[in-house]
């Protein structure tokens, strides 16, 4: 492993495996010889490496779930005019790497604009769903003015609605 060389030597094995995959497979041999010079960890930890590296194959290169889909062509579920619950979603006023902010109008009991955000499609992962509910718990605790208040929380079926917050709140 690795972990076992010291700076020096991770560099040094860095440098060499970058020269070593680069050459053809029947020229890999007689070169790691020439670069390791008699030293058989080296050596060793190299043939590893090198063999680990091409057992990867090219599954980073192809999509697990379908080919030619990107998760920016993943249909989106909500948009304006979709009720939620009971919020009517208005208009899109953020997005982020996990969730969607919409204006909304919150239907029942009250009538009234408020913010809603949503997990997106897919990011619906335990940890992610953990770290909004921590984001909930912490804002839901805070009373400043200049700080959204949680005024709702929950879940459907097909959507994961993380927090409303005032509108206003957002501006």
């Amino acid at each position: 492993m690795i972990e076992r060389f010291g700076e020096k030597d991770r560099q040094r094995i860095q440098a060499v495996f970058a020269e070593a995959y680069r050459r053809p497979q029947r020229e890999r041999s007689p070169y790691l010889d020439e670069a390791c010079g008699g030293d058989a960890a080296l050596r060793t930890e190299l043939e590893s490496l090198l063999n680990a590296y091409e057992g990867v194959g090219d599954f980073l290169e192809t999509p697990v779930i379908c080919q030619g889909v990107t998760l920016d062509e993943t249909p989106v579920a909500e948009a304006p005019g979709t009720v939620i619950g009971r919020y009517k979603l208005l208009e899109k006023i953020g997005e982020g790497g996990m969730a969607l902010v919409y204006m909304v109008e919150q239907e029942q009991p009250i009538r009234r604009k408020v913010a809603l955000k949503i997990i997106k499609l897919g990011m619906d992962t335990r940890q992610v769903i953990a770290r909004f509910e921590a984001e909930r718990q912490a804002l839901a605790m805070m009373d400043h003015p200049s700080i959204a208040k949680v005024l709702d929380a929950g879940a459907t079926l097909c959507v994961r609605i993380d927090e409303t917050i005032p509108c206003r709140e957002l501006e």
